[in-house]
């Protein structure tokens, strides 16, 4: 079993669960439309890896924060690339077919350290630069849906279990990645940072 690092500790998620269409600006940037109601899909614990490999030419980064849960709650927080590859997904899209191709293989859930966190939710927010440049930016107050939200409605129909992951959706900017690319993402809250982690593919 793939496991993460949290508080100087190992840690085994039993699943990713991704929150998908949670920044408005991004949903427009893909020309998809505002869902009614949280987009909830998972990746499975094979998913989870520390290096960001090249893929394809069509695989998309999405840059995420993540929270790590103990007891049904947030106890840890981390950087997350959600990959995807985009060519499998808009075929089955087109096909009313699951995502699981596209959104779920081996190293497709891209993620930092976790470190604890206990403050205030809300002072949250993250940077994505690729090769010095910064690509993503998101925070608390762009969310559609809340943390709070994402875990009460996942837990409607789905049992987080302790050292299960959130990815908590992605903002505007994502795109391909070539060999070579440098990405560094950043959890701050308020002005402190929090987490950086650099890879390189």
């Amino acid at each position: 079993m793939k496991r993460v690092k949290y508080n100087n500790k190992l840690v085994t998620p039993s699943k990713i669960v991704c929150i998908g269409r949670n920044y408005v600006e991004h949903i427009e940037e893909l020309g998809n439309e505002i869902p009614s109601s949280m987009v909830v899909f998972n990746k499975p614990n094979s998913a989870v890896t520390d290096k960001l490999e090249y893929y394809t030419k069509d695989t998309r980064f999405e840059g995420e924060i993540c929270f790590l849960i103990e007891n049904k709650s947030i106890v840890g927080i981390g950087f997350g690339l959600d990959l995807t590859h985009v060519d499998i997904q808009n075929h089955m899209k087109s096909k009313g077919l699951p995502w699981e191709r596209a959104k779920s293989f081996n190293g497709s859930a891209v993620l930092s350290s976790f470190v604890p966190f206990n403050k205030d939710i809300t002072k949250l927010s993250m940077k994505l630069y690729i090769n010095n440049k910064l690509i993503q930016f998101a925070n608390y107050d762009l969310m559609m849906y809340k943390p709070t939200t994402m875990i009460t409605e996942i837990e409607g129909f789905m049992t987080l279990e302790d050292g299960d992951i959130i990815m908590s959706g992605t903002p505007k900017g994502v795109g391909t990645y070539n060999r070579g690319d440098r990405f560094v993402g950043e959890i701050f809250y308020n002005e402190e940072l929090l987490i950086s982690e650099e890879w390189v593919v």
